[in-house]
């Protein structure tokens, strides 16, 4: 019912007020823009709410608490999940690595988490919900676990500890004690996030959104097909190549991957660009070269990099 609510205003505004010819490019693209950028913005701050409600009872403390002492297997599980609603981006990578390796979390779970939770957060999982559904938002979820659990038992397994710089090991971070919350509290707390997180990537939607505008209604249908439909072999490999040195967020990338789906683009191929540009970027490779050497980190990125690929390639099977 709300979907079709946004699309009869978006058509009032499109037609009626701005006076715009149906069927023209502009016309398309102007709708496009105007409901998309409604409907996403609305069911990420909602989304966002309900994740900075279950962030309150999952603090930076109380993960390396729960995952240290873990086993392999188990405490790449645990750390993947928690690394969905934990907050983290390429500015905090350094000091969440310190701060799990202090703790003696073992290299493998500590990546565990560092994949999970960039590449799984909330902005994603709203964004592919209200773009693609949810069916497409919890195959992603899954995939992501998937990736990060491997990742992170294949990287423990190498024994790679001599690959972090000294200096870390000799860190003594001091945790702050968690603060007692009441339910206003976290309900509080959820608002702001919401607000905050939402103000912050809305201008990467919007200008996400404007591109994918601007293909929806000036490309080709069919202009995808030949370089990067499902019957290239090469083009998810070369999907994840292209996005390693890109920096951007689901925010911005999300909406721009939604036209070029559905102007032929696979859909694998689609969701593993994506996935290598915010779970794989080169700036967060750089920021974490000041905690560990060359070697781990091409261990690291190449084990993401077929990761991603076969995900990829297993998208496009599945969704045909």
């Amino acid at each position: 019912m709300i979907p079709d609510i946004l699309q009869l205003f978006a058509d009032w505004v499109t037609y009626s007020v701005l006076g715009l010819v149906a069927g023209s490019p502009l016309a398309s693209s102007v709708n496009f823009f105007i409901y998309d950028s409604i409907k996403v913005t609305a069911l990420l701050a909602v989304i966002v709410f309900f994740v900075g409600i279950v962030r309150t009872f999952i603090t930076p403390q109380k993960v390396k608490k729960w995952v240290g002492g873990r086993t392999e297997g188990v405490g790449n599980v645990l750390a993947a999940l928690l690394g969905i609603p934990t907050p983290f981006c390429s500015c905090s990578a350094v000091p969440l690595f310190i701060g799990f390796v202090e703790s003696g979390v073992p290299l493998g779970i500590t990546f565990s988490f560092l994949i999970a939770s960039p590449l799984i957060n909330e902005v994603a999982i709203a964004m592919l919900f209200a773009l693609f559904g949810w069916q497409i938002a919890a195959l992603y979820i899954v995939s992501g676990l998937i990736i990060a659990i491997v990742a992170g038992i294949i990287i423990g397994r190498l024994h790679l500890e001599d690959q972090v710089e000294e200096f870390v090991y000799k860190c003594k971070l001091h945790d702050q004690p968690d603060k007692v919350m009441t339910w206003r509290d976290r309900s509080d707390f959820a608002v702001g996030e919401s607000k905050s997180i939402t103000l912050k990537v809305l201008p990467y939607i919007l200008i996400g959104i404007a591109i994918g505008a601007i293909i929806h209604g000036y490309a080709p249908a069919d202009f995808l097909v030949n370089i990067a439909g499902p019957d290239n072999p090469f083009a998810v490999p070369i999907a994840v190549l292209i996005g390693i040195p890109l920096y951007s967020n689901a925010a911005g990338m999300l909406p721009i991957l939604d036209v070029l789906t559905s102007k032929g683009m696979a859909f694998g191929t689609a969701l593993a660009f994506m996935m290598s540009v915010i779970g794989l970027s080169l700036p967060e490779m750089i920021i974490l070269r000041k905690v560990i050497k060359i070697k781990l980190i091409a261990v690291f990125v190449g084990i993401m990099f077929v990761a991603i690929t076969i995900t990829g390639l297993l998208f496009n099977v599945i969704l045909g």
